[in-house]
């Protein structure tokens, strides 16, 4: 039989991240990014092998950029796309994995809207549009969720009255399941330890950032929560602050919850404590200036994180290994060895000459001798996607 094509489909608010999948191949055949849809300066981005090309699609919708995308992928797949896989942020407690896409399902993730209002309306949108211009074509669902649905409820419950988790589903959810699940397989593989028997301490890091105490293959706990709000430092959000801030803000500052939604969305993290950037490279270079807002912010986001990975521990009956992944952890020499600083009580010890060598994709282990495991492993949330498309396939 010859190797399948699966198109993976990110649909964001504007957006619609895509890449083609060959389950024989170790690059994608063509990957891409359609952005600021729905306004005048709408624009496809496409790389297929080394070429580069751009197409203006003023006005488009999802649905449009959808059908100026397909071909290029079907072009692409030599004709023959064998499925589409689709990322849809928030399943709930509908599902405990990936789904073939049907009406039951397309309710449940409208069901979870609430959980995730910017994320998982968009997700929706991309399915819908997809369906429409492929109605033969397998299709299905990949939650960022549904990973940490073996999460036991001492770990996903808050302390809260129970008719709030049993009529409305207040609870933990988390997300980044995807990489975290990822991860951890590939960290297993790169070891030679079985995935049923190990276990790892996951730190994915981008703009938004979560940890992961991954038990034999299953998610035991994390840092996010109902929303992607809680947890560790992130680029623009806040993560953990004391729950009474909106009552506090509200009632010293009159500002509504719609205020200080934003504010602990997309003021805060490293943004809000730096009052400079998001982006840790541009803080990087600001602390060697001597800025005080990016060393201060620099230093939260490690120490916070450390504190994460080690309440994480709490889940493990064993530690197989601590993996960085993710924009920040794959790239950031600075953070992976300010976080281990902080964990000394772990004897983490990093191999200098590894930490620095492991960044833009290379993967590997960074510790030194007689330190416990510590890895860089590139995610590949769109492999993992596939992976989980072709195995419903199969079954």
């Amino acid at each position: 039989m010859s190797a399948r094509n699966i198109l993976v489909i990110n649909c964001g608010s504007s957006s619609i991240k895509f890449a083609l999948v060959n389950e024989a191949q170790a690059t994608f055949p063509l990957q891409g990014l359609a952005e600021r849809l729905g306004s005048p300066e709408a624009v496809l981005h496409w790389q297929q092998g080394d070429t580069k090309q751009s197409l203006d699609i003023p006005g488009a919708d999802h649905r449009a950029a959808l059908a100026q995308l397909l071909p290029l992928a079907q072009d692409a797949a030599g004709g023959k796309l064998d499925g589409i896989g689709h990322r849809v942020v928030h399943g709930g407690e509908h599902f405990t994995g990936s789904s073939l896409i049907n009406e039951e399902v397309l309710q449940a993730i409208r069901d979870s809207a609430q959980l995730a209002p910017l994320h998982n309306p968009a997700n929706l949108v991309g399915i819908d549009a997809a369906m429409a211009l492929f109605p033969g074509l397998p299709q299905v669902s990949v939650f960022d969720t549904a990973f940490h649905q073996t999460m036991p409820e001492h770990a996903f419950r808050y302390a809260l009255p129970e008719f709030l988790y049993k009529e409305h589903s207040v609870r933990r959810y988390g997300f980044h399941g995807t990489s975290h699940n990822y991860v951890s397989k590939r960290a297993a593989e790169m070891t030679n330890l079985p995935v049923d028997d190990s276990c790892w301490l996951t730190a994915h890091l981008g703009n938004g950032c979560s940890t992961c105490a991954i038990v034999n293959g299953q998610s035991r706990d994390t840092s996010m929560g109902l929303t992607p709000l809680e947890g560790l430092v992130m680029g623009t959000r806040s993560g953990d602050v004391d729950p009474n801030l909106h009552s506090y803000l509200n009632r010293t500052l009159g500002w509504s919850l719609e205020q200080i939604d934003r504010m602990l969305n997309h003021d805060s993290g490293l943004k809000g404590l730096s009052g400079l950037s998001n982006d840790l490279r541009t803080l990087h270079e600001a602390r060697v200036a001597g800025h005080a807002g990016a060393t201060l912010a620099l230093e939260v986001f490690c120490y916070r994180l450390a504190k994460s990975l080690a309440s994480m521990a709490c889940a493990l009956p064993k530690l197989d290994g601590l993996i960085f992944t993710g924009g920040i952890g794959e790239n950031s020499i600075a953070v992976r060895s300010r976080t281990l600083e902080h964990l000394k009580l772990f004897n983490f010890k990093l191999d200098e000459e590894a930490n620095a060598r492991c960044t833009r994709g290379v993967g590997g282990e960074i510790q030194a001798a007689g330190s416990p495991r510590v890895l860089v492993v590139p995610t590949n949330e769109e492999r993992q996607i596939a992976l989980d498309t072709l195995a419903l396939l199969d079954a």
